[in-house]
């Protein structure tokens, strides 16, 4: 007995050992980062680059971005050494390197200097730039100007010229200019003068021009003079002493001297200069020593300026799409690079600007037609190992890309356009089909056998820190997570995104590379300006026995800035990228709504809403206006005027009454109007359930009571958020007693409302999140100077005769009774405000396939990461002393606060910069959800609210189980050995 007793003390002691490190499996360990998430860096569409090519250190080009992003990158590899994301109210202005140390940036509208250091990027200094008006901020950092030891660094911001100390940042003298009404174009210091020349406009007719001692501030000499033919709103600094504008008609140039203070004007008219053009002339913004460029129906002309500011042609250049600025070479010699299309590449040239007859470099490289045309260059010289000059050229593209050019190469590229996603929408991936794999693994037997050697080495802790590597590289480099097929769990799926550029990317979940890309061809056209991508819709998802369609989606965008502006649209296949049909639009684009109804293609029918309320079918087809005539009457919408104040409910009326008959045009009546006083609220925020959203079961058990709750599941609710006027500013411009924040439950077929609520002392801004029969608002409490999060949920009471079960087993219950929005519901509200620490930036909820896991807010916080937020901690049911039954039920004990988890971020340590938005998407397993977080930055990960309940983990250990079958099976059978010869030595006996 001794001897079987010791044999099950030993397996129980080697289960236990199991279970313990199988455990730890639930745990997230650093070299874990990275198998379900991944995180990319952008910086987004550059504004402006300085070049640091110093010998000694890095070799480096710093950039100022649309995104307003500063950061450092390696010119070698394209890598960024450093980043500063200054948030979208602190626009970046002007940016340069003062003292070979420091970068310079102004922001804010000229409100805010700072200095970085330039290696490791932490701030040195900061000034605050006060003034008494509003103008545009230029910033100008003069190589040799140096007053009592300091080199001063010149401001212009709010209507004041600033010196400031490059060494400290001390504002060292100001000079107002705002009783002047003078429009600032360009602060210099002439080559030889000591002298500061500020040079601007008042109004439109008036050029002035001031000399400014750089000791103090004193103005030494001021003139003035007419512009009999007025001011288009250009000037470029042609030389050091003359500017050139054009005239408001821009029919005629104007060069400007102002030589020593003294104001002289020669008028010269295009057409002298140029001929004859029915286009109209654009000048130019690259500063280039003593001639400027105009650019006129497609060309540029280069112009020189002579000192008597006579103008001078140089050269006419076809198809120019960027001019650099000029660089020095040598002394005396500056050099600049023009850049061409044609025939799929891109021509780069670099002249010497005082000989425009030879290039110093002409190359030509192959570039993808995707990125689109080229923006903006900036160029960099270096010496090669022969002492001639070579160049290297930084590029921002259409897409909003960055490359670096060297050798008429690619040497590295950045996709920043990632940067400043717009929408977001996800399609599965192909099914593998048998024998064909898109991603195929062949290891041999010896590599099978490695990897679970090293894997079994990590989970007994024996392994060294080169093992740890190769366990991670192998988990990496994984083939199942970048397959392009479809799994059975549902995780590997196509993120496909619209960016501001007017481009799609698919991104693969497994680790966000892009599998195919698209600069939408229809906003791109010469007749199409300032476009404007807007939103993704589904257009076709074919079922699974569908093997050979393809999915495919629509693309809705706008030509022009304003809404009336008419709307293009694009339906491009899912899987390859390619654009499969595309429509211009005669009318304008207010409003998509996405119908409930496919044809017999599986084509989604949708509705586009124009800006008089006229509603158009799509896709044009007799199939489609036959469903859409079955589903007339059924078809409701809702539109929020915001400015206005307004909440109307549409049906559809007739055909439109035009001139030409549209049969798949509609005209629609308004049947239900919410004004709100303009005088007490003005709508914030506006909130619908997803309508991919599935409900698990509509009834709630309250275990505590004995009673069931129906909840109240309508896809017609809108949440509203107002906000008394005076509360709609920045947080801390009202008094408690001034605002108001009120929240609406409405019904949008009828205008009904369900629940009103007022939260006194309280404003904006609110974020909000609607599911089920839920909806969790976040603002802030003027009275506690706190952030708040508020739950609101609510029931449907007509149901509460479905509790008997006699009536259930009989057949007398409502279940089955049609619902509409026009039976007026008798609906119960619960509700309850807990404080939370952080400001919020976006807040989203968990979706799972089946709707039977636990719900988790996502909440993206003011430090750019995501906190997963159980939603039993926003449940209004809770208090102090919850019940035995109440507890049995999950109920949370109440306290005043939400809890900060530190293991619940679900971007763990990583910052997602300038965080906009939130999606989540459901797997296949019901257990997890795929959440896609978007900014700057992109981060994608798997999360499991109830944890993984219905699989095992991808790092589950199968060595340490197979390890413990083994030794279970050896110890049984060494305990039935020592068994039997225990009982044949009794029967000796």
């Amino acid at each position: 007995m001794a001897t079987t007793s010791m044999a099950v003390r030993a397996f129980l002691l080697l289960l236990l050992v199991f279970l313990s490190l199988a455990n730890l499996t639930l745990s997230l360990y650093e070299d874990q980062v990275g198998l379900v998430d991944w995180h990319q860096q952008y910086i987004g569409k550059v504004k402006d680059a300085v070049f640091h090519t110093q010998k000694s250190g890095r070799k480096r080009v710093v950039v100022s971005t649309e995104e307003n992003v500063i950061a450092s990158l390696d010119l070698r590899h394209g890598e960024i050494f450093w980043r500063h994301v200054l948030g979208s109210n602190d626009v970046v202005d002007g940016i340069d390197i003062a003292l070979g140390k420091y970068v310079i940036t102004l922001s804010s509208e000229g409100s805010i200097l700072r200095a970085w250091n330039l290696p490791d990027g932490q701030m040195v200094w900061q000034s605050f730039i006060d003034g008494s008006g509003a103008s545009k901020s230029l910033l100008t950092v003069p190589t040799n100007l140096i007053v009592n030891k300091e080199n001063l660094i010149l401001v212009f911001g709010k209507g004041s010229l600033h010196a400031v100390s490059g060494i400290d940042g001390e504002v060292l003298w100001t000079k107002d200019f705002a009783a002047e009404s003078l429009e600032v174009k360009h602060i210099i210091q002439p080559v030889g003068s000591e002298a500061i020349y500020v040079l601007g406009f008042v109004g439109s007719s008036q050029f002035d021009a001031y000399q400014i001692n750089p000791k103090n501030g004193e103005i030494l000499k001021h003139n003035s003079a007419a512009l009999s033919g007025g001011y288009s709103g250009e000037a470029i600094l042609a030389s050091s002493d003359i500017l050139v504008t054009l005239d408001a008609s821009r029919s005629k140039l104007v060069g400007i001297s102002f030589q020593d203070g003294e104001l002289n004007l020669q008028q010269t008219s295009i057409s002298n200069i140029l001929g004859d053009s029915s286009g109209t002339p654009v000048l130019l913004s690259s500063k280039l020593p003593g001639m400027f460029s105009v650019k006129l129906d497609g060309g540029v002309t280069l112009i020189k300026v002579t000192v008597e500011a006579k103008l001078e042609v140089m050269d006419k250049i076809s198809s120019v799409v960027a001019i650099s600025d000029a660089i020095p070479l040598t002394e005396g010699q500056q050099a600049f690079a023009l850049v061409q299309h044609g025939d799929g590449k891109i021509h780069l040239t670099v002249k010497l600007s005082h000989d425009l007859s030879g290039d110093l470099l002409k190359e030509s490289i192959v570039m993808d037609n995707q990125r689109g045309m080229v923006h903006k260059v900036f160029i960099n010289s270096y010496i090669r190992t022969d002492r001639s000059n070579g160049f290297r050229a930084l590029i921002v593209m259409e897409d909003h890309s960055l490359l670096l050019l060297q050798q008429g190469a690619i040497v590295w590229s950045r996709e920043d356009g990632l940067a400043s996603i717009v929408d977001v929408l996800t399609s599965e991936l192909p099914v593998e089909k048998e024998g064909v794999s898109v991603a195929k693994v062949e290891e041999n037997l010896f590599e099978w056998l490695k990897g679970h050697l090293l894997k079994l080495k990590g989970t007994l802790m024996l392994a060294s820190a080169d093992d740890v590597a190769a366990i991670q590289e192998r988990r990496l480099k994984s083939s199942e997570k970048s397959k392009l097929t479809r799994d059975h769990n549902g995780f590997r799926k196509l993120l496909i995104v619209l960016t501001k550029a007017g481009k799609l990317f698919a991104l693969h979940t497994g680790y966000g590379q892009v599998v195919w890309s698209l600069l939408l061809p229809n906003l791109r056209k010469s007749e199409c300006e300032f476009p404007t991508g807007l939103n993704i819709y589904q257009w076709q998802v074919p079922h699974h026995h569908a093997m050979d369609e393809d999915p495919s989606i629509l693309i809705v965008g706008r030509c022009g800035q304003s809404s009336d502006a008419p709307g293009v649209l694009s339906i491009v296949d899912a899987y390859t990228g390619t654009e499969i049909n595309s429509m211009d639009l005669v009318h304008s684009i207010s409003q998509v709504i996405p119908l409930p109804f496919t044809d017999t293609t599986e084509q989604r029918l949708h509705l586009l809403i124009d800006g008089n309320q006229h509603a158009y079918l799509y896709p044009r087809t007799s199939e489609a206006i036959d469903i859409f005539q079955r589903e007339f009457s059924n078809i409701y919408w809702y539109s929020v005027e915001t400015k206005n104040g307004i909440i109307k409910g549409h049906v559809l009326k007739s055909n439109c009454i035009q001139e030409v008959v549209d049969n798949y045009c509609f005209e629609s009546r308004d049947i239900w109007s919410i004004v709100f006083p303009s005088d007490s609220e003005k709508i914030i925020a506006t909130v619908t359930r997803k309508p991919n959203e599935v409900v698990h079961t509509q009834a709630k058990v309250i275990a505590a009571e004995e009673d069931l709750m129906y909840k109240y599941i309508s896809k017609n609710l809108l949440f509203v958020a107002t906000v008394a006027p005076k509360g709609s500013g920045a947080i801390g411009t009202a008094t408690p007693e001034e605002s108001w924040l009120t929240v609406y439950l409405i019904d949008t077929v009828t205008g009904r409302i369900l629940h009103r609520m007022t939260h006194h002392g309280a404003q904006g801004p609110v974020h909000a999140v609607f599911s089920e029969n839920w909806v969790v608002y976040h603002y802030f409490n003027l009275r506690a100077h706190r952030y708040e999060m508020s739950v609101i949920e609510i029931y449907d009471q007509s149901r509460a005769d479905n509790k008997d079960v006699w009536k259930l087993i009989l057949g007398k219950h409502n279940l089955t009774s049609p619902i509409s929005s026009y039976s007026r519901p008798e609906v119960v509200t619960k509700s309850q405000s807990y404080f939370f620490t952080y400001s919020v930036k976006a807040i989203d909820v968990t979706l799972t396939a089946k709707g039977i896991t636990s719900k988790q807010l996502l909440v993206g916080t003011i430090g750019d990461q995501v906190l997963a937020l159980d939603k039993r901690f926003l449940d209004p049911r809770r208090s102090v002393n919850p019940t035995p039954a109440e507890k049995e039920e999950g109920i949370i004990p109440l306290t005043d606060s939400l809890p900060i988890i530190p293991q619940s971020y679900v971007t763990h340590a990583l910052r997602v910069e300038g965080l906009r938005g939130i999606v989540t998407v459901p797997a296949k397993l019901e257990s997890t959800t795929l959440v896609f977080v978007y900014g700057v930055d992109l981060f994608f990960t798997q999360l499991a609210p109830s944890r993984t309940y219905d699989s095992l983990t991808d790092d589950f250990s199968y060595a340490l189980l197979l390890i413990t079958i083994v030794a279970l099976i050896a110890a049984i059978f060494v305990t039935w050995i020592l068994s039997e010869k225990k009982e044949l030595r009794e029967k000796w006996r």
